[in-house]
C-alpha cells in the first residue's frame, strides 16, 4: 500500500506473480483493496486494472467468494471482509482467533451473517452468499493473522498477511502476525504453517 497509483501496485504484484513456478496453480480472488466493487459478492478483477497480473503466468481469475475443486478437494475461497462486522458485534470473538469467526459462518451456513453493518452487500437475485455446499476446505483471509482448525470435517484457514500493523490495525486491536504461510496437503487436509519471518 505504499504505492498509491493503483495500476502501478497491479504491475508490481505482476512481478512477483511471476516469480510462482508453473507447476502451481494460482487462483485469484479480489479483496478490499482490489479495483471492484466493494459490495459483496464482488466481480473478478478486470483485465482493465490488474492485465499485467494476468499477463505474468496462467491465473484462473475469479469473483469472491468461489467455490473451486483442487486435486478432488472442494474448497470455498472468501476474502472474508465481513469478518470485522461479526468481530464487531457477536460476543466472544477476538482478531487473534479468525477461525473462530469463519467457524461460526460456517454454522450460520452465511458468510456475512450480520446484515446491515459496514460490508455492503450487492443487490443480486439470488443471495451468493449462503453456504449451500459443505466444503472440505474454508480458506478465507482479510484478518491478518493465520490460522487453521477443524469444523465438523472442514478444514478452516485464515491466510494471514505479509504486512506489517497498520495505525488502523492498532486503534482496532487487531496484532497482524506477518510471514507465517498456512500450507494445505490437499491428501490429508492438514495444515503446516511455513515460517518466512526473518530470524
Amino acid at each position: 500500500m505504499k504505492v498509491p497509483d493503483i495500476y502501478e501496485q497491479y504491475r508490481l504484484a505482476a512481478k512477483l506473480v511471476g516469480e510462482i513456478p508453473e507447476h502451481m496453480e494460482v487462483v485469484l480472488i479480489p479483496g478490499n483493496h482490489d479495483a471492484v466493487r466493494q459490495a459483496l459478492p464482488q466481480p473478478a478483477i478486470p483485465k482493465e486494472f490488474a492485465g499485467p497480473v494476468y499477463d505474468s503466468r496462467r491465473i484462473v481469475s475469479l469473483g469472491d467468494p468461489s467455490e473451486v475443486r483442487l486435486d478432488g478437494v472442494d474448497f470455498l475461497l472468501f476474502h472474508g471482509t465481513s469478518l470485522m462486522d461479526i468481530l464487531s458485534s457477536a460476543p466472544g470473538f477476538d482478531y487473534q482467533r479468525p477461525v473462530e469467526v469463519m467457524e461460526y459462518q460456517l454454522r450460520a451456513r452465511h458468510l456475512a451473517p450480520e446484515y446491515g453493518k459496514s460490508t455492503p452487500i450487492g443487490p443480486e437475485v439470488e443471495d451468493w452468499l449462503v453456504v449451500e455446499h459443505v466444503p472440505d476446505v474454508f480458506q478465507s483471509g482479510h484478518i491478518h493473522v493465520p490460522g487453521s482448525a477443524v469444523y465438523r470435517g472442514t478444514t478452516i484457514v485464515n491466510s494471514g498477511a505479509w504486512q506489517g500493523q497498520t495505525d488502523y490495525q492498532k486503534r482496532m486491536g487487531l496484532v497482524p502476525q506477518p510471514g507465517l504461510l498456512p500450507v494445505v496437503n490437499l491428501q490429508s487436509l492438514q495444515v503446516r504453517m511455513m515460517d518466512f519471518r526473518s530470524e
